[in-house]
């Protein structure tokens, strides 16, 4: 199916409910969940769920929904997923994939790194415009989801905290706030060219964000998810 008769699958409003709401759990959601979600009736949903499926825009499989394994564990339930296929529409055709993807490579082969992630840290700068660094997550979230990043938050525990001085064991650290993303605008060139392109997305988000404020930009990849992520301490929380 061509990408155009793709996204076109989604201009039925309840079928667009479904799907937004999959993508943005970052999880297997069942059938009973999403219908929930989106106010219609399991057949219903179903239905377009198994639509979306066919359409390549959602993966489907199945699992077991109440944890337990074993005689009267249940039958195992469909789940769904977002796809990891890419998609999109250029009219008329444009390849701007193949410009970037050239231009990564001789940038990559001339080792032009420290000058992109120079750029990029101008861009984000820029970008963000006279605006005062970013005073907390809340707003970066805000920021981050206008550019397309997808951010969630996820608490973790301050690893620098994880035990005292003397290095006694079982002493908690203090929580962090961790804004994770889900999507990474530039991910089809960063699969082929990973340091090159992770750290310019690093330097345009330290510029966006700007330096001199509680939040800041840092790696931590994760399979799935954007290399970046961004936190700030617990004092400085919203």
């Amino acid at each position: 199916m061509e990408d155009i008769n793709v996204i076109a699958v989604l201009q039925d409003p309840v079928r667009r409910r479904l799907y937004e709401y999959v993508a943005a759990q970052g999880r297997e959601v069942g059938r009973n969940e999403a219908a929930e979600a989106a106010g219609v009736a399991r057949t219903l949903a179903a239905h377009h769920l198994d639509r979306l499926t066919e359409a390549g825009l959602l993966e489907s499989g199945s699992r077991r929904l109440t944890g337990r394994s074993g005689p009267g564990a249940g039958r195992p339930a469909k789940v769904y997923t977002r796809s990891r296929v890419e998609r999109s529409v250029s009219l008329p055709a444009r390849d701007y994939r193949t410009a970037a993807e050239l231009l990564a490579e001789a940038a990559e082969q001339a080792g032009l790194d420290a000058g992109l992630c120079a750029a990029a840290r101008r861009r984000g700068e820029a970008l963000r415009g006279s605006a005062a660094p970013c005073g907390g997550l809340e707003e970066a979230m805000e920021m981050l989801a206008s550019r397309g990043y997808e951010p969630h938050l996820e608490g973790v525990e301050d690893a620098e905290g994880a035990q005292d001085a003397e290095g006694a064991k079982g002493a908690t650290g203090a929580a962090a706030r961790v804004v994770r993303m889900r999507n990474c605008p530039f991910h089809a060139v960063a699969e082929r060219f990973p340091p090159l392109v992770c750290g310019m997305n690093l330097a345009l988000l330290e510029g966006l964000l700007g330096a001199d404020g509680p939040v800041r930009a840092r790696m931590d990849a994760r399979p799935g998810e954007c290399c970046v992520v961004v936190e700030t301490s617990k004092n400085n929380d919203d």
